[in-house]
């Protein structure tokens, strides 16, 4: 197989099966060097399937696939060693100190001492913890110890960093700070693969991503694109009472470029929700609510795995 020497994963078919159940069912992607690159998709989409595919910690069942120019099925450790992982669950040893848990962690790899404790220095700074060098695990906020896991995964300097879900349970200052610190990473050249159900994150984080829904990938591009292609530029959320619904469809369904009947609510897409808004009240109809919003990666997400609760 012939690739470009800036592909780092590269997929063709690529195949999970877990006895009669199909997980990943023949997917095709590639992510270059430095590029942001996520996986979206409900509970069951198979995104988990296809990053531990992609991490080498899972065989695949059939396909294509090639991750830092090797093949899985044979290069397995010598792939591994390129790749920093952090996974959904922490992980992280609570007995020992914050620096402890570097120091551990990087011992793994074969470094030296010196050269492991340079870096674990070097990387609590990077994750603002430089302060909690001496402090048990146990005493960090949820926001601390994920930012000591992205720094545990990065003490081998790798190449590709995998990310499952590393903002989830976060508050709104600790997500942007780890933000702040992916960023940084991709300006390094660190090429990133994120798995995240926050659809903001995706979208101020990925430079490319796909839509995964039952083991397939039902769209793929960037943010934006995907916005342009499958939502609007504005969005129209409008909360009615029941008499007033049908008259506000038909103008809406006339003029609007899409409109999705809730139970609670229609959300209206079009270039310009305020015009759309107008329309309606020119009929006399008053809204008890009313929001103009631009078109979103959730809209997104909605439209193409749609609105059920996945288990």
């Amino acid at each position: 197989m012939s690739l470009l020497s800036d592909t780092v994963v590269h997929a063709r078919q690529l195949t999970k099966r877990f006895g009669e159940f199909t997980a990943v069912d023949g997917i095709d992607f590639s992510i270059s060097r430095g590029e942001f690159f996520g996986f979206l998709g409900p509970n069951g989409a198979g995104k988990t399937s296809t990053m531990r595919m992609v991490a080498c910690m899972s065989p695949r069942s059939g396909g294509e696939l090639v991750v830092r120019g090797m093949d899985p099925a044979h290069d397995g450790p010598e792939i591994r060693a390129g790749i920093g992982l952090v996974p959904q669950e922490d992980a992280l040893d609570t007995e020992l100190t914050v620096l402890d848990n570097l120091l551990l962690y990087g011992r793994y790899f074969g470094l030296p001492r010196k050269v492991v404790r340079e870096r674990s220095l070097a990387l609590l700074t990077f994750a603002q913890l430089e302060d909690r060098a001496g402090a048990k695990v146990d005493a960090l906020s949820g926001g601390m110890r994920r930012r000591l896991v992205i720094a545990r995964a990065l003490i081998s300097r790798p190449d590709l960093v995998i990310l499952d879900e590393p903002t989830t349970g976060l508050d709104p200052q600790a997500r942007h700070l780890v933000w702040e610190r992916l960023y940084q990473l991709k300006q390094q050249g660190v090429t990133l693969i994120l798995t995240t159900h926050y659809m903001d994150e995706a979208e101020q984080l990925c430079d490319r991503l796909v839509v995964m829904d039952r083991g397939q990938i039902a769209a793929e591009g960037a943010p934006r694109a995907l916005i342009a292609k499958y939502s609007s530029r504005e969005v129209l959320e409008l909360r009615l009472e029941e008499t007033d619904r049908a008259r506000a469809l038909a103008v809406l369904r006339e003029h609007a470029e899409r409109v999705e009947v809730l139970t609670d609510r229609l959300c209206c897409y079009g270039e310009d929700g305020d015009q759309l808004l107008e329309l309606v009240q020119h009929t006399g109809i008053h809204p008890q609510g009313v929001l103009v919003r631009r078109g979103s990666l959730e809209d997104v997400f909605l439209r193409l795995t749609g609105r059920s609760l996945v288990d």
